[in-house]
């Protein structure tokens, strides 16, 4: 028993002895080793997934070109009609009786006997036209008898044109182209002429003053 137990003892010594020794072979190595520096690594945040990038809008469609709205017209200048020339006159008691004695004095005369009724009225206009412009008072138209057996001179009262006498197409015709607008611009009145100015075959024409 006394064996065995001496030789437990010496090896426990033996081992003690080799353990101590390899701790202090250990810290000879450690001392002649340089520590390595850590590199501390910086987190990086992880990436953001990126949204997928949606696909851009159509273009908006192109409006249709809208049509102007049409400018009223604007309205027409009303045009001032110039007043109507006055209407042929009936001349005082007076000038009546130096008319119907043939007391006239004739500033101007037409003769339209033998002219057709287009070419008659032509030439009127032109004639009291040109008479009125050069301030002309009294002129004499002419324009024959006609052949009605009754075509002679009379005196008589204000239905003279209405007379069997007064038959003649121009002697007819005078009265009505006188009595339009565009020569009353100028005539203020006639009266059929003195047997010594040609009696029914003409007229006695009195012109309106020339203001200009």
């Amino acid at each position: 028993m006394a064996r065995g137990s001496g030789k437990s003892d010496g090896g426990s010594k033996s081992t003690r002895g080799g353990a101590a020794h390899d701790h202090e072979l250990w810290e000879r190595v450690a001392k002649t080793v340089t520590p390595i520096k850590r590199t501390r690594y910086t987190e990086v945040p992880p990436t953001p997934q990126l949204a997928k990038a949606k696909p851009p809008p159509p273009p908006p469609a192109p409006k249709p070109a809208s049509k102007k709205p049409a400018q009223p017209k604007p309205a027409a200048a009303r045009r001032t009609e110039p007043p109507a020339p006055p209407a042929l006159s009936q001349f005082d008691r007076r000038t009546r009786q130096k008319f119907t004695r043939g007391n006239v004095d004739i500033e101007a005369r037409l003769d339209l006997h033998g002219h057709s009724a287009e070419r008659a009225r032509g030439e009127l206009m032109g004639f009291i036209a040109s008479a009125h412009a050069q301030g002309l008072r009294t002129v004499l138209v002419i324009t024959g008898k006609g052949d009605s057996p009754y075509a002679r001179h009379t005196l008589h009262g204000s239905d003279h044109f209405h007379t069997p006498e007064r038959q003649g197409r121009l002697r007819r015709l005078i009265p009505e182209w006188l009595g339009e607008a565009g020569f009353r611009i100028y005539v203020s009145g006639l009266q059929p002429a003195h047997p010594r100015h040609g009696g029914g075959g003409a007229f006695y024409v009195r012109l309106r003053r020339n203001r200009g």
